[in-house]
């Protein structure tokens, strides 16, 4: 099992860039693909990018292609969300979560444990 905490979240600017990081406990935490997602008020869950275990294959939403990059720490038991020139409609609570099984997925279904999220709002 792992336990997952967000942070890095806040208010920022049209235009600007912000990081987030999810650190998770347990020694395993290698052997999990991660994903991000993100929930805006009044829509579903949706997919914003995906990293394997080694951290050398990703995939993403089209709406943040070219705009967002995931990456992991191993050692440091991290995953990150590097996201830039944000956009109003990024606004969001962003969720990281970790996939016991199976390799990059954009289905939320197929995450096994969940971070508690954190806010994402971007100004006009």
């Amino acid at each position: 099992q792992v336990q997952l905490v967000e942070s890095g979240g806040g208010l920022v600017q049209a235009g600007g860039s912000l990081r987030l990081s999810c650190a998770a406990s347990g020694r395993t935490f290698s052997t999990y693909t991660m994903g991000w997602f993100r929930q805006a008020p009044g829509k579903e869950r949706e997919f914003v990018a995906t990293i394997t275990r080694s951290g050398t294959s990703t995939n993403y939403a089209d709406s943040v292609k070219g705009r967002f990059t995931a990456s992991r720490d191993n050692a440091k038991n991290t995953v990150y969300l590097h996201m830039n020139s944000l956009k109003p409609e990024d606004t969001a609570v962003y969720y990281c979560a970790a996939r016991g099984m199976g390799f990059l997925s954009s289905d939320h279904r197929r995450y096994d444990y969940w971070g508690q999220g954190t806010q994402v709002t971007v100004s006009s």
